[in-house]
């Protein structure tokens, strides 16, 4: 693992009744990368994201994340430390805002506390600081005009970048995301692709992004990496990656 690792799995395995769904995975995520996961359908990609997040525990193998083991530990611990996911089909709440969809986002809430609510001076700068800060997201993914839009009226890809807000709002240092690009017409993809990059550039966000439509991720990615029958294929710049004959064969069905 050298000094740049920000995600680490180490020989990873899991099961599902005698199904082998992850078969000794070795990834490594560099801090400040946008990553790209693919390959064909059940080759473990999303198991793999469940797994890192603690949906699921391996059965055998060890994860690290900024230098700590989380192989152990649970969801909510692994949010707690910045490593957060979303899902292929956006959660956000629905009868909110697009704003107040961040600012319930946010860890801290000192104004809602039984006694610190009865000292206003306490936590009004952080409330003010709160908003400031989810209006700077919600421009860097342009969508600061919906900021007073219910969340149900958005699109397909503006709930998707919802979702990113939400994570970057809750103090996220790495997102993995299942499918961004899911559901949604190929303009309006990249423009999501392009907002992601965006956000990562800016503020030094890790990506790990699961994506089918490779003619739209791979141009905004650093790195490829290749799953196959639970198994990491290949890795690597994304020309060199999706050139593999291995990476190829799978594809095909090899």
């Amino acid at each position: 693992m050298n000094s740049n690792t920000f995600l680490s799995c180490k020989g990873v395995y899991k099961s599902f009744s005698g199904l082998m769904a992850l078969d000794g995975v070795d990834i490594e995520v560099d801090a400040g990368s946008m990553c790209l996961l693919i390959g064909p359908n059940g080759s473990g990609k999303t198991t793999l994201i469940n797994t890192v997040t603690g949906v699921y525990k391996p059965d055998h193998g060890e994860i690290f994340f900024d230098g700590r083991n989380i192989t152990r530990l649970k969801p909510h611990e692994i949010y707690r430390l910045g490593l957060v996911r979303t899902w292929q089909i956006p959660q956000p709440f629905q009868s909110l805002t697009v704003l107040e969809n961040l600012l319930v986002s946010d860890k801290q809430h000192p104004g809602e506390g039984l006694f610190t609510a009865l000292f206003r001076r306490r936590w009004f700068k952080h409330e003010v600081e709160t908003v400031e800060k989810a209006y700077k997201i919600l421009k860097l993914l342009k969508l600061d005009h919906l900021w007073d839009l219910q969340a149900f009226k958005l699109s397909g890809g503006q709930m998707k970048l919802l979702e990113t807000g939400r994570a970057l709002m809750s103090g996220a240092k790495m997102i993995m995301m299942d499918e961004p690009a899911a559901g949604i017409n190929p303009l309006l993809a990249h423009e999501v692709f392009t907002h992601l990059r965006e956000a990562n550039r800016k503020l030094k966000v890790t990506f790990l992004l699961v994506e089918h439509r490779l003619d739209i991720a791979i141009p905004y990615v650093d790195r490829v990496y290749a799953m196959h029958q639970g198994k990491i294929i290949a890795e690597g710049a994304p020309k060199e990656v999706l050139e593999n004959v291995l990476v190829i064969e799978s594809y095909l069905g090899g």
